[in-house]
Order: C-alpha cells, then structure tokens, then sequence
C-alpha cells in the first residue's frame, strides 16, 4: 500500500473516541460506535449556532468553538470583509458550558439599543378632530360669545353717533336763553306767514274755476307771479322791511356765510353796495372770490370794503341768526373784522340784473 492511500484512509477513519466534525459527540463515539447524523442548533438569544454535547472521549468537558455570526458568514460570502461586519455588529456572547444554569441577559445592550424614531411632526388638524379636541388653545369660540362680541361693537358705533350728533348741536346748546326764545318765536311767525299764503292760493284757486270772473282772476294772479318771479331773478327794484349790514375787513368765504345765513333766516331781495359806489344785485347764481389787488370779486364786479349790505325780510330772525354763537359775527370778528346791524322798516332794493332769454327751457302746457 502507498504512502498516498494511507494517508487517505487515515483522514477518513476517524480516531477511536473522538466526534466527527460537523455533529454532536455522543456517547457511541467512547465505544467507537457510528453515531447518527445530528443537525446543530441555534440559540436565538445570542445568534450564535451551538453544538449539543460537550463531553469529549475522556470524560473532560470541552469548550465549544464559537461560530462566526451568521451575517459575518454572509457578508464574507458575498465579499464584504469580515472585519468590517464584525466592527459593525455587536460581540456574541459564549455559549454556557455544560452543567452551568444559562444567564438571562435582561439589559439591552447599549450598542445594539434601537435609536428612538424621530417625532411625528403630524399637525393636529391633520390626526384629526379628536387630536384639535385634546388641545384647549385650539376650541372654536362659543356662538354666545361672538354674539356677544357683535353687540359690544353696536353698542360702540351707537355711542360714537350720538356723540358726533351732540357736536354738531354744540351751537344751539352754548347760546342763551334769550335768543332760543326769540329764534322760536321767529320760526312760529314764519310759520304763521306761511299757513296765511297757503289760505290766499285756495281762494285765487277758488276764484279761478269760478266761470266768467275767473279770468279776470287768472290775468290779476298772473302779474302778481310774474312780479314775485322778477324780484327773485333781480329783473325788477323791490322795497319792504329788512336790514342794512355792514362788514369791513372781510373776505369773500366772510361775504358768502353772510348771504346764505340771511337766506335761511328769511331774506327775500339782497344787494351789496361797494365802498367806491358801485353795487351788484344777489341772485342765486351770484359768486364771490378775492381779488389779487384787496377786495372782492361779485358776479365779474370788483368791490371794496367797506361793504353795506341791503336785505329784505323780517329783521328781528336775520338779525338774531347773524348773532348765534359761532355763527357770522363771531367768525367776522375773531378774523380781525367788524359786522354792524340796523334795521330798517323800508329797505329799497335798487340794483337790477338784465333778464336773460331762454334757448332751450320752454313752459309746460
């Protein structure tokens, strides 16, 4: 026999009493029994693969081989290097020796401890209803309370009113008793004179449905209108009872406020009169501006001062207007101007206007 096969048969028969690599050892081995093929098993504790028995042929234990883990075999299988698994992955702990009681390792290891995942950022509106619930800073208002609210506001704007309103009363409230009482009283005798022309219209309306003498009427009716007409176009002069007033030191805004103050307390027919002469006749179209060289400019008329103002209507409601608290007489005089008054039974009205014809307006029929 050659060397080459013994040494074969060497390496396939194994030693008596020693256990074939691969299986466990066993007691047939101390007899040199064939034993039966026996597949290893594993710990899941520790990931590492153990080989059941530990009793060699001399009755001493032996210390099993730890096996590699299983990703290290994986890793160098597919070409990672072993040592780069291994610096990665946690050390495995030996198997317990036979005979000893196996230790439970409890505490997590602090390298293989899983990392906390990060927080949900989840708003709570998108978790849902019951997550905006859960929050007391994310509860809708109450409808009492906004209604609340909305009344609050009311109540506020209300207020805010009737102070303006107040305000704006301020200049009756600041004037004396004396002149409410007579500004009353002028505003009663208007009224009076007032109901009076309705009464005479019915009549002349009476009179004008009447038959034959209804002409005579109408002609007569027409006349006094076209005169009325006349003085308040300023085509024709007109006299009565009134005031003569006279401002220095004005400007035309001081003029204007004058007119329109007299119109509302009852002037019919006005005029203004210039220091040098000249006079211009005040209709409802009348302007007033200043002019560059000291004065006024009246209707294209440059007038200076002093300035006399003739006015036609009941003296005792024009002159008590004029002298309202914060009316024209304060404002003339607190720019440094002067307003005098004087009434007058018989007020001639002189200046006229001429009378412009009509192109386009025609009476209805």
């Amino acid at each position: 026999m050659t060397e080459r096969e013994e040494s074969g048969r060497e390496q396939a028969a194994p030693e008596f009493g020693m256990p074939t690599a691969g299986r466990k050892p066993s007691a047939d081995d101390a007899y040199g029994l064939p034993a039966a093929a026996e597949e290893p098993t594993f710990d899941l504790r520790s990931g590492a693969a153990e080989v059941a028995g530990t009793a060699g042929y001399d009755g001493e234990p032996t210390e099993l081989l730890e096996p590699e883990p299983e990703r290290g075999r994986v890793g160098a299988a597919d070409g990672v290097p072993e040592s780069a698994e291994a610096e990665s992955e946690p050390e495995v702990a030996a198997a317990p020796r036979q005979g000893e009681p196996e230790m439970s390792d409890t505490s997590p290891d602090v390298s293989t401890r899983d990392t906390p995942e990060p927080a949900n950022e989840e708003s709570d509106l998108d978790r849902g209803p019951a997550a905006a619930k859960a929050k007391p800073g994310l509860k809708r208002p109450a409808p009492a309370g906004t209604l609340i609210w909305v009344l609050l506001a009311l109540l506020g704007f209300t207020l805010v009113v009737q102070l303006r309103s107040n305000d704006a009363d301020s200049g009756l409230s600041t004037a004396r008793q004396e002149d409410l009482v007579r500004i009353l009283s002028d505003l009663e005798a208007r009224d009076s004179r007032l109901n009076t022309d309705i009464e005479a219209l019915e009549r002349s309306k009476q009179q004008l449905t009447s038959g034959v003498a209804g002409r005579e009427t109408a002609l007569e009716e027409a006349g006094k209108r076209s005169q009325e007409l006349g003085l308040l176009a300023g085509t024709i002069a007109g006299r009565g009872p009134g005031l003569e007033i006279t401002l220095t030191k004005v400007e035309a805004s001081d003029v204007l406020n004058t007119v329109q103050e007299l119109r509302g307390a009852g002037g019919e027919v006005m005029q203004i009169n210039s220091g040098t002469g000249a006079s211009v006749r005040i209709v409802a179209s009348t302007y007033f501006i200043d002019a560059s060289g000291g004065g006024i400019i009246a209707d294209g008329e440059h007038l200076t001062g002093p300035f006399r103002l003739l006015v036609i209507g009941p003296p005792g409601t024009m002159s008590t207007a004029l002298q309202i608290p914060g009316g024209v007489v304060a404002s003339v005089k607190s720019g440094g101007g002067s307003v005098t008054m004087d009434s007058r039974s018989m007020v001639e009205v002189t200046a006229v206007r001429k009378a412009t014809a009509l192109q386009y307006a025609r009476p209805v029929s």
